[in-house]
């Protein structure tokens, strides 16, 4: 036998119901919530990307999972060694690889920027500055089998990819109408950190580019945003 409410009936008290609508609907707008938040955070804060080629082996390997900043680079600005994820289709054009647009490369060159390869050590200078890349430069890799000597326009980088020899970076547009530059206006943010698979977890090496300036000379002829690191609005 079941026990019976109050008033003799075994019906639920139907003052009960007001409080499960409540409920529900609580949960519903919670639910909203936390999807609403989630966008906004992957539009403006922190967003996932998964690496598609080994252009930039060993440093980011294909089907790593990567948090990319996309907020900072408005007030912190871009820097020499920074991986960054980008949209090529104005520089780069669509890659092989399920037809997307985004690409992964280092920051070499900023605005105002001469980059040229290679020194009489076989280098890449920036300014006359031989950079250092035995922290993150592909095992076996030049840093580039490709001379090029070129001067990075305002709001444009200079990108190039970890694995040299397999990179198809600024040095392979060269002669594109772009010139192989990847307008500041096309970043997408800044690599974080590797966040999977789990025995990869971790931040990114940044270039050493100690004792490199920007031309100032060049900087006092056509200006740019070379030394602040800024962005292109």
């Amino acid at each position: 036998m079941r026990p019976e409410g109050a008033d003799g009936n075994d019906e639920p008290d139907a003052a009960t119901y007001p409080s499960a609508v409540r409920a529900l609907r609580d949960l519903a707008v919670l639910v909203v919530l936390v999807v609403v938040a989630t966008l906004l955070v992957r539009a403006y804060v922190v967003a996932p990307f998964a690496i598609p080629s080994g252009s930039m082996e060993n440093t980011l390997r294909p089907g790593d999972r990567v948090l990319v900043d996309r907020l900072s680079l408005h007030w912190r600005g871009v820097h020499r060694g920074d991986v960054v994820v980008f949209d090529g289709t104005e520089a780069f054009g669509s890659l092989d690889h399920g037809g997307t647009t985004d690409y992964v490369k280092r920051v070499i060159g900023l605005p105002g920027d001469r980059v040229a390869c290679c020194d009489a050590a076989g280098r890449v200078t920036v300014n006359g500055v031989p950079l250092d890349e035995s922290r993150y430069l592909y095992p076996g890799d030049a840093p580039s089998r490709v001379r090029f000597d070129v001067r990075v326009p305002p709001g444009d980088l200079w990108v190039m990819g970890d694995h040299r020899s397999t990179s198809l970076d600024s040095r392979a547009h060269l002669g594109d109408p772009g010139g192989g530059f990847v307008p500041e206006s096309r970043l997408i943010g800044r690599v974080l950190v590797v966040v999977w698979p789990w025995h990869r977890v971790g931040t990114t090496a940044r270039a050493a580019s100690e004792g490199v300036t920007p031309d100032v000379g060049f900087a006092a002829r056509q200006p740019s945003r070379a030394g602040t690191g800024g962005l292109a609005r």
